[in-house]
């Protein structure tokens, strides 16, 4: 996983609410087991409409997603936070979150960012631009603010762990990596205190 603190650039003023995981990704996706590719498929029925954020040039591999209240609703399947990540996404923003989207996001590097409505409205305003171009949004996890050129700053709150975890780039095998010493240690231990355990080599 990469590691994840700064995150500058244009963001999709979706703001829709209630947008499930079927809406990111849609059923007929999920045969793949694969992470690639996923991003074709993103938002698949929304992109059919003429006009539609996803397929507009103005924020082509835009990192940021800005969306409504219960953000990522519904199903468990993964392939939400995958296809979100192979279209570029490295953060969403939005009043709420669904426990089980936010965790998967997490997992697949991917930070969720949770502010007030009042927020929301001011950084879609900025996504869409106030001189008619859209204005980038500055997101620094480090120090846990979303911020625009326009003076806003807004605080946000993370988990300490998710939060160490993306600045780290640790997903589990990462954090069980860094153990490895602790581990190989453990393993010489028990091996002499039950010998009978320790496979025999070949």
């Amino acid at each position: 996983m990469e590691k994840l603190n700064i995150v500058d650039g244009r963001a999709y003023p979706f703001g829709m609410k209630n947008v499930d995981t079927d809406i990111v990704i849609p059923a007929h996706w999920l045969k793949t087991i694969s992470r690639s590719g996923l991003g074709k498929g993103a938002f698949e029925v929304l992109r059919k409409e003429p006009g539609n954020v996803f397929d507009d040039p103005e924020y082509a591999g835009s990192p940021i997603l800005i969306a409504g209240d219960n953000f990522g609703c519904g199903s468990s399947r993964e392939h939400a936070a995958w296809a979100l990540a192979d279209l570029g996404i490295k953060v969403v923003i939005a009043p709420s979150f669904s426990d089980i989207f936010s965790g998967n996001a997490f997992k697949n590097g991917i930070l969720t960012v949770v502010l007030p409505q009042e927020a929301i409205d001011r950084l879609m305003e900025v996504a869409q631009g106030l001189n008619g171009t859209p204005d980038p949004i500055h997101v620094d996890l480090e120090h846990q603010t979303v911020t625009t050129q326009f003076q806003d700053r807004f605080q946000f709150e993370i988990d300490p762990f998710r939060k160490h975890c993306l600045l780290g780039g640790l997903d589990e095998i990462g954090l069980t990596l860094g153990q490895a010493d602790t581990i190989s240690a453990f393993e010489a231990r028990d091996g002499g205190a039950r010998p009978w355990l320790v496979p025999a080599v070949a």
